[in-house]
């Protein structure tokens, strides 16, 4: 019994730090859309790794909401008419670094890959940077408020 207790503990802590500790896995970095530079480097990254999927223009797959045939759901969008918004930067980070299914509970599963044997840290930051620089001023102030 005490064992089965403190299994329960360590995976609530363990899941409490992989949900809401992001931050404390990337502290020196973020993700500044008015920083040029980073945002530059993000279109680039952005361009050659999420683009094919995602879109050019940031508009997600069609019908992004509903499952394919395999029971996946498409690439959404990252513009504001997507969820993308909605996660603080470092959901974000930890989604793209390892995978959907590594970081959202229950089993998810998705065509997406993890790039953390792909990118640095830094260039999965700048595409995050790139991402919010596109989005109108409420959009970023609510999403910056949901990231601190």
């Amino acid at each position: 019994m005490r064992i089965a207790a403190a299994g329960i503990i360590v995976l609530v802590i363990l899941g409490g730090v992989g949900f809401w500790g992001w931050e404390t896995v990337f502290p020196e970095f973020q993700a500044d859309p008015n920083d040029a530079a980073q945002v530059e480097r993000g279109r680039v990254v952005y361009q050659q790794y999420c683009a094919a999927c995602h879109g050019v223009n940031l508009e997600g797959q069609t019908d992004w909401r509903y499952r394919k045939p395999d029971g996946l759901l498409p690439a959404p969008p990252h513009d504001e008419s997507g969820h993308t918004w909605h996660h603080p930067d470092e959901h974000l980070v930890g989604i793209t670094k390892y995978g959907p299914g590594e970081f959202v509970p229950g089993g998810y599963k998705s065509d997406m890959p993890a790039f953390d044997d792909v990118l640095p840290d830094e260039d999965i930051w700048a595409v995050i940077a790139f991402i919010k620089s596109t989005w109108p001023p409420e959009v970023l102030a609510r999403q910056s408020r949901t990231t601190q």
